[in-house]
């Protein structure tokens, strides 16, 4: 790979090396030779200390695509096979993250709802409940005994009906394209109770322990699935900001969060039975609006656990400049990414003096991959956007080393 500085063919450029040719070694040692013993300055050091990594056995085994962005300069630091297609596995959570606050708003809530349709005798309901669900897995048991407390309000102590479940949000599909059978995948449903596919049941349960009596039709057991019917009249409503849900989401990598944002903007503008589908096109307009041909990628699920996404280095980049650029959207999407050697998954990594508290990223495992990409702060106070994505690679642990060489010759003076 030949160093050299190099204006980019769009204008976007700076200092960076141009990917797919062979390592100079003599040109790095005679740049270095050139400076007669001054130390080289920024952004020259950064670019020889990434090429000193990039001789690093690994990637004689497994392949490699990086790019880093100077947002402070609005120009390319450094790229190496940007434009490769690969799998990202959780990185995919940016872009779902990043779709959904350009889509949905920094303010939009996750929402479930109770509704009942009938009439009230006495202290009985002549009618049925209908629990509305929005797929929000921060549902909860203050949320279950809220929904309760709120049919106990109607000053009823028995129904005399059917609890029904709306989960019309959604369509019917319940696992992810491309996961993989004997992973522990997560049931992708509307109505949840911490995170687990058994809402009605548990909240019957609790209904009786507010000694509320259900009388069930006969033979029956006194649920069904259905839609809320015109006329229905509303009990109660739980709400969590969607800033709750990508700080988990981000901070803990969790996959049925990133599903449960992703069929947020699927089923935006009233769309009934969302579908993957549904939320590709969000994506893809998005991938537009930056620029780049969405035609070139594959988007299967919003968490990154489907084998059949894939991505570009270059895409991500893009991507985290695009968010970088909104106010809206980096104030909520920053404080939730993991910080190097202090939360989320990279509160065991890069807890040297340069990347400590420097380095904000979202982390990707899945076999054969480690990928991170984000932002992190320089020794000089730029602020850059990158995204390494090793595939190939036998031991993720290696992955996670070289990620963590490429930060710290980042963030270092």
């Amino acid at each position: 790979m030949m160093l050299r500085a190099q204006t980019d063919p769009q204008g976007e450029g700076n200092f960076k090396v141009a990917f797919g040719e062979p390592v100079d070694t003599a040109f790095t040692d005679s740049l270095i030779a050139d400076t007669s013993g001054v130390q080289l300055q920024w952004p020259e050091n950064v670019i020889v200390r990434i090429d000193n990594i990039l001789n690093d056995p690994l990637l004689k085994r497994s392949q490699l695509g990086l790019m880093v962005y100077d947002l402070t300069t609005d120009s390319i630091l450094f790229r190496y096979n940007e434009q490769q297609t690969m799998r990202p596995a959780s990185i995919m959570k940016l872009i779902t993250a990043i779709t959904a606050l350009d889509r949905l708003g920094c303010n939009y809530q996750f929402r479930t709802s109770l509704y009942y349709k009938g009439i009230i005798k006495g202290r009985t309901l002549v009618g049925d409940i209908y629990c509305v669900g929005g797929m929000d897995p921060r549902f909860g048991s203050d949320d279950m005994n809220a929904f309760a407390e709120g049919v106990r309000r109607l000053g009823v102590d028995t129904i005399r009906g059917k609890i029904i479940a709306d989960i019309s949000m959604k369509d019917e599909t319940r696992l992810g394209e491309g996961w993989c059978w004997d992973d522990d995948n997560p049931i992708l449903t509307p109505l949840m109770m911490a995170k687990k596919a058994d809402f009605i049941p548990r909240f019957i349960d609790e209904l009786r322990d507010k000694n509320i009596h259900i009388i069930m039709p006969f033979n029956s057991d006194g649920t069904d699935e259905g839609t809320v019917p015109n006329g229905a009249s509303i009990i109660c409503s739980r709400f969590h900001p969607i800033s709750e849900i990508l700080m988990q989401m981000l901070k803990d990598s969790d996959n049925l969060y990133a599903e449960s944002m992703m069929y947020q903007f699927a089923a935006s503008g009233g769309v009934k039975k969302a579908s993957a589908a549904n939320a590709r096109t969000h994506v893809k307009k998005l991938v537009s609006k930056i620029g780049l041909n969405p035609d070139r990628y594959k988007f299967a699920d919003g968490s990154g656990l489907s084998l059949y996404n894939y991505v570009t280095p270059e895409l991500m980049v893009r991507l985290l400049r695009y968010a970088y650029r909104n106010t809206d959207i980096i104030t909520s999407l920053y404080p939730a990414l993991p910080i190097a050697g202090e939360d989320g998954t990279l509160s065991k990594r890069m807890k040297g003096e340069y990347t400590h508290n420097n380095v904000h990223a979202k982390t990707g495992t899945l076999t054969g991959i480690a990928s991170l990409a984000g932002y992190c702060r320089t020794a000089n106070n730029h602020f850059l956007a990158f995204c390494i994505i090793n595939q190939g690679v036998l031991r993720v642990s290696d992955g996670r080393a070289f990620q963590d060489k490429i930060c710290t010759a980042l963030c270092q003076p």
